[in-house]
């Protein structure tokens, strides 16, 4: 109705078998794109898988098992553009954390550039269905769409809401709110190049949140002659300018320093430190949702092809969580095994603290368990 598109033809779901046909028609030169940035995430996906672990000390065994959940929803922004980023970034850290069936939805019409990358990441089922209704048709399931145990993936303001009033009854990544670039420079920083970092976060949305931060007050002005220039023609300067002139600022701190605590306070989305010696402020990172060292290194490359994902934590929620990832896909499972040696120690433990807490209940399960011992020894 709202999209005015008529699936009851074609229906909601583009069966695997159909990928490669309407796959075809996609460059080679853009598959092979996507191709190569699938063996750089995977890479660094495959680095940070956690293993099982546990230890034993006084005859205690206890360690942690890590599981994926069963069944994933990864969500992909479209109708009117094409996002096969986005499909990487959540498909592919499912896929190394082992989920078995992982089910990709995006607004209709599906274009052929969705669909390849949903094969080459590994999707299992793909669905043309988008918006707050698309995820929830994903938490509780419907005749076409299989419920799934966790929701991933950007969207809108109403696909956010759909995420935060359904949480409990499914998993779900993050609440992603607009763009944000944190840019630390010094004189080192090539002012064109800070400009256009800035300009690639601002032409994502128009509440997108641009700023510099550098205590070199002739680069800050370089870089915003930089900007009022590439605006001119820029293809979506209507978008980049309502960004830079309501949540653009250009900040002159009295040093490096200044700057770094500044941004440990705003906990921002992407974090880029251009500066000598990036390395050596790296450690002066408190907060960020993905960090950026050295002039080279755009905030574009973490976007599409570097390794690390491009979901991550917006609105200060840096200060408390984490980059989509391998880990989101898991579940901790912790466990322990109690031998001969430790029970008279753990029992008494256990005991007096549970009758502290007036758990008597808890307490004679500890300790039956050492009297019982004591009788069968």
């Amino acid at each position: 109705q709202f999209d005015h598109v008529d699936l009851r033809e074609k229906g909601m779901e583009i069966p695997v078998e159909a990928w490669a046909g309407i796959s075809k028609d996609v460059s080679p030169s853009l598959k092979e794109a996507l191709l190569r940035a699938r063996e750089q995430i995977e890479s660094f996906c495959l680095s940070t898988r956690p293993r099982d672990w546990f230890e034993e000390k006084g005859g205690i065994l206890r360690g942690e098992l890590f599981r994926p959940v069963e069944r994933v929803g990864v969500y992909v922004p479209g109708g009117k553009a094409s996002y096969p980023s986005s499909v990487l970034m959540g498909v592919i850290p499912a896929k190394v954390a082992g989920v078995e069936e992982i089910v990709v939805v995006s607004p209709p019409p599906v274009d052929p550039l969705t669909v390849c990358a949903c094969e080459v990441a590994g999707a299992s089922r793909l669905f043309q269905i988008g918006g707050a209704q698309a995820i929830a048709a994903l938490a509780f399931g419907t005749e076409s769409v299989p419920r799934v145990d966790l929701i991933v993936g950007p969207g809108n303001r109403f696909v956010t809401a759909a995420k935060r009033l359904l949480y409990g009854e499914v998993g779900v990544d993050m609440l992603a709110g607009p763009s944000e670039l944190l840019v630390i420079a010094d004189k080192s920083a090539d002012p064109r190049w800070v400009a256009l970092d800035l300009l690639s976060q601002a032409e994502h949305d128009q509440d997108a949140w641009c700023v510099l931060m550098s205590p070199e007050e002739g680069l800050l002005k370089e870089v915003k002659r930089v900007l009022e220039g590439e605006l001119w023609d820029f293809p979506r300067r209507e978008i980049a300018s309502l960004s830079l002139n309501r949540y653009g600022l250009l900040v002159q701190t009295k040093d490096l320093e200044e700057a770094f605590y500044l941004a440990g306070q705003f906990a921002p989305e992407h974090l880029s430190i251009q500066v000598e010696d990036p390395f050596v402020w790296l450690k002066k990172v408190k907060a960020a949702g993905s960090v950026f060292l050295g002039k080279v290194t755009s905030v574009v490359f973490g976007d599409y092809c570097g390794g690390p994902n491009h979901v991550l934590p917006t609105s200060g929620s840096a200060r408390f969580s984490s980059a989509l990832g391998v880990h989101t896909f898991l579940k901790r499972i912790q466990f322990l095994y109690v031998g001969e040696e430790a029970l008279e120690g753990v029992s008494k433990v256990a005991s007096e603290i549970a009758l502290a807490e007036g758990l008597n209940g808890h307490a004679r399960a500890a300790m039956e368990r050492l009297y019982g011992q004591k009788r069968d020894l």
